[in-house]
């Protein structure tokens, strides 16, 4: 393993940790970015267990409030709703990412021209829904009602193809379901809490006979890297939202998929 493919995975990772909780597709960029660096990864691994870093970063910023709906859960009703609910907007993905995992990594992470239309056409759709006048019901992640939770289960399995963003389809689906911007990013992060875990988990068990030491200790690099990137995003992302919306996440996915296109033209 050269200096050249650490260096590979070391960016790798501060990409996945900037990307993951914003609605521009980590998976994404990083196997754009990866095929422009010629980076490539036993079964595609690298590209999901890094996540790991990620998850770890919103439980670091979570922690207290993550503390509390554990003490208060067989008390309180509406922590148990609330849990309840991202539990029930988990079971989709988990399902279809189960049956679908070999396509997933065999052919949709091996097509970058799909992964160039999918931001590009995902950057149009969030420009769309920032500009709605649209009166949310819902403000508060504690408040939704359990079958709106399964309605954004099912937004965030349009996230199997890559480029489509997972936090960018449960997000577009809650604002256009009733929500607010805050709470819609918010209820994003804790799902992605099951949904990476166990994207996590299923790969590493699906190629745990062809991983190598190398493998393993890139893995851990990107990882390193998600979880540093990764907390700064989601320390300051709510905020960010809050005053700004989409839209500049939706233009940069344009950028990116417009660049990304040349890329492959030119550099194929």
């Amino acid at each position: 393993m050269d200096g050249q493919t650490i260096v590979n995975a070391l960016i790798l990772g501060i990409v996945e940790g900037l990307t993951e909780f914003i609605p521009v597709s980590s998976t994404g960029h990083i196997l754009l970015l990866g095929h422009f660096l010629g980076f490539d990864s036993t079964g595609k691994t690298f590209e999901v267990l890094i996540q790991l870093g990620a998850i770890l970063a919103i439980l670091s910023v979570y922690f207290g409030r993550l503390w509390t709906l554990l003490i208060t859960l067989p008390s309180d009703p509406s922590s148990r709703r609330f849990v309840a609910g991202i539990l029930i907007a988990f079971l989709p993905a988990a399902v279809i990412g189960v049956l679908l995992h070999s396509f997933i990594k065999e052919v949709l992470f091996e097509t970058p021209a799909l992964i160039c239309t999918t931001l590009l056409l995902g950057g149009i759709v969030l420009l769309w829904i920032d500009r709605l006048p649209l009166k949310p019901r819902y403000t508060n992640v504690m408040d939704y009602p359990l079958s709106l939770c399964l309605k954004i289960g099912f937004c965030q399995c349009l996230a199997m193809v890559p480029g489509v963003s997972r936090s960018g389809a449960t997000i577009a689906g809650a604002l256009l379901m009733g929500t607010d911007k805050r709470s819609a990013a918010e209820f994003s992060f804790f799902l992605a809490m099951p949904t990476m875990a166990g994207a996590f988990a299923y790969d590493l068990y699906k190629n745990r006979d062809v991983l190598s030491m190398d493998d393993a200790m890139l893995i851990g690099i990107g990882f390193v890297a998600s979880f540093i990137s990764g907390v700064f995003v989601v320390k300051g992302l709510l905020d960010f939202v809050s005053k700004h919306g989409f839209a500049p996440f939706a233009w940069w996915r344009i950028f990116v998929g417009i660049a990304g296109f040349a890329g492959l033209y030119f550099l194929g």
